[in-house]
């Protein structure tokens, strides 16, 4: 059986720091909290309820597990006054969660919201698991399958979920090199865990790869760069790369972009049998010139 991956919820506005105290390089650690709100009318119930950005997860077996399963995660709080709301996050083992409960001041009828990560150790059943967000009011439990590779219905993209190899990988924040083959091709996760930053600043070509599980035909690569109205990607963002096809490890360039400024850019190709695709990036638009990317899809 096949199944979608849960998508982490985005549509949250984010609790912001003075302007001065956020970092100006992308390449620096977020200076934002990562609990975000929203606002919205009480119901007038008094009640705490959970919330979750998906009704299901899906936790692949096998992936790096600097990249595990996310779900955006929360309560909304329908209380008649301001107060301090609780939450208690639980799953099932021997799945663990990046956090144990979930606590903030809320005013009537603001959403709270949160990143969970949900870690699958490699020895963990396939079958279906549990998470419990628990309030004093009321319990949501989120089914959390955890599937192989090969069962995970991947949509068409064959990068998905795939292991990644890349060249160096900054450590002023968090930039595994798997992130961009998470599913989530957005930005609003820079420096936290979704998008990979080099560590050679001006220094070129740096690459990375992604194994495909075994000869694949392949005819398009889309590549996303970092792109935040921030750090827009026409200053910041990769502006030239090459994309190889690799067979038994030998590589051969299929497309080359040259010149961008968008956030996104589709390489179509004539069709090949490869195993592997190699992202050898040239030049980026920023004057630090470091490699971002956020995702790459292979179709």
């Amino acid at each position: 059986m096949r199944f979608l991956t849960a998508a982490l919820a985005a549509t949250a506005v984010v609790l912001t720091t003075p302007a001065a105290a956020v970092a100006q390089d992308p390449s620096e650690p977020p200076s934002n909290p990562s609990l975000t709100v929203r606002s919205g009318a009480s119901k007038g119930t008094g009640k705490l309820t959970p919330i979750a950005g998906a009704d299901r997860v899906v936790a692949p077996l096998g992936v790096d597990p600097a990249c595990p399963a996310k779900l955006e995660i929360g309560m909304r709080s329908d209380a008649r006054k301001p107060s301090y709301a609780t939450m208690s996050v639980e799953v099932t083992a021997p799945l663990t969660a990046s956090r144990s409960m979930l606590t903030s001041y809320l005013p009537p009828g603001y959403e709270l919201g949160a990143k969970l990560l949900i870690a699958v150790p490699p020895t963990t059943p396939q079958g279906e698991y549990a998470l419990r967000l628990k309030t004093p009011d009321r319990t949501l439990s989120v089914p959390v399958q955890v599937v192989t590779l090969d069962q995970l219905d991947n949509g068409g993209n064959l990068a998905l979920r795939r292991p990644v190899t890349a060249s160096s990988q900054h450590t002023n924040a968090n930039y595994p090199p798997c992130s961009i083959a998470d599913g989530d091709p957005g930005s609003n996760g820079w420096a936290g865990g979704n998008g990979w930053n080099d560590a050679t600043s001006r220094a070129w070509p740096d690459t990375v790869s992604i194994a495909l599980g075994g000869p694949k035909q392949i005819s398009r690569v889309d590549l996303y760069t970092l792109n935040t109205e921030r750090y827009p990607s026409s200053s910041v963002g990769l502006r030239d790369w090459d994309v190889q096809a690799g067979l038994n490890g030998q590589w051969q360039t299929v497309a080359q972009v040259r010149g961008n400024t968008a956030g996104s850019v589709r390489s179509d190709f004539a069709a090949v049998t490869a195993d592997a695709v190699r992202i050898v990036a040239l030049a980026s638009n920023g004057a630090n010139d470091y490699t971002r990317i956020t995702e790459v899809e292979v179709r």
